[in-house]
């Protein structure tokens, strides 16, 4: 990640994109937090402000005329060169094996809920299901655009989907235990596709990490 003016380029690893995200995280349930609290309030774009720092929503300065001033040429040609981006990003993560495996398995186990009304109820389910989609969410993440460029970033988010993937299969192990909610078929192929998932999230980490050792040795990284 680049560093401040004036300052040199500098390489984030995977521990300091950690604490960037999960400070992203943290800000994001704070806003979502005030926003239920605050919904119906008249002024609740000021106190949610207020409340996150954000200054610039409290600036009393008129924006009509930013907000109606029509792009150039030149910003539009930058907005579809942005969009062209953005789809080939999706393109990238959604050709990757590791991905279709987890969405894949996003689907499995959706079809898994629509043949057992009593899935829904169960707790174990929903963190199944619910963990399953952010390992799906978190691999796209790490898989969009240029990977290598980012290295520790990718790799954080690995390590998110990695977390989310093992709740999820203590998730199934738990639902295993509740009698008539799956059977030992379905058991056994949803414990075969996490393994896969799983597997497969631990050898990309591992194919990135090296690739840390060689570009920047092994300082500064850590296990």
């Amino acid at each position: 990640m680049a560093g401040y003016e004036g300052e040199p380029e500098r390489v984030w690893d995977e521990y300091q994109w950690e604490r960037f995200l999960q400070q992203q995280e943290d800000k994001a349930e704070k806003y979502m937090r005030l926003l239920e609290e605050y919904l119906d309030d008249p002024q609740r774009d000021e106190i949610i402000g207020r409340e996150m720092g954000w200054s610039q929503l409290l600036d009393t300065r008129d924006w009509s005329v930013e907000l109606d001033a029509l792009p150039d040429e030149d910003a539009a040609e930058e907005d579809e060169r942005g969009i062209d981006e953005t789809f080939r990003s999706v393109e990238t993560f959604e050709g990757h094996d590791l991905y279709r495996a987890a969405f894949a398995l996003t689907i499995w186990i959706d079809h898994l809920f629509d043949r057992n009304d009593l899935l829904p109820n169960e707790p174990a389910a929903v963190k199944l299901a619910t963990q399953a989609a952010v390992a799906n969410a978190k691999l796209a993440a790490a898989l969009s655009g240029d990977s290598l460029s980012e290295i520790g970033m990718t790799i954080a988010y690995l390590k998110r989907a990695l977390k989310a993937i093992t709740v999820s299969m203590d998730a199934a192990a738990q639902l295993r235990k509740v009698a008539g909610l799956v059977t030992r078929a379905q058991y056994a192929v949803l414990r075969q596709r996490l393994f896969q998932v799983r597997d497969g999230i631990v050898t990309l980490m591992g194919e990135y990490r090296g690739e840390w050792r060689r570009r920047f040795g092994a300082e500064g990284f850590r296990r």
